[in-house]
């Protein structure tokens, strides 16, 4: 008998169903950039939800990664009792060219 997960598995939607407002909202809050900042520069499926260094905790992160989700920023899977994430960077951009290069500026202001 195969291991069943004690949790659903993520709901994603896909970048060409999220509006710009939905996007822009979750790319303001801090922790949430932070998240894809810290995807960005990783290997994708490389991360695990409990690896970044975020000031918040359990509930909060699991929230603001629903939120990422939500928004057609991060996409994630279980390997075993860990949860996995990837930044969609090349599904985002196609919704919008641009957007995600500008968020992950080193100096934002330029």
């Amino acid at each position: 008998m195969a291991a069943t997960s004690h949790r659903a598995a993520p709901e994603h939607t896909h970048p060409h169903d999220v509006p710009v407002l939905t996007a822009l909202g979750a790319l303001a809050d801090p922790v949430r950039l932070s998240l894809v900042r810290e995807l960005a520069g990783s290997a994708e499926w490389s991360r695990s939800c409990g690896s970044f260094d975020v000031p918040v905790g359990k509930a909060a992160l699991s929230h603001h990664f629903a939120v990422l989700r939500g928004a057609g920023l991060v996409e994630q899977r279980d390997e075993g009792p860990r949860r996995v994430n990837r930044l969609r960077r090349d599904e985002f951009d196609a919704r919008f060219p641009g957007l995600l290069a500008l968020v992950l500026r080193e100096d934002p202001a330029v």
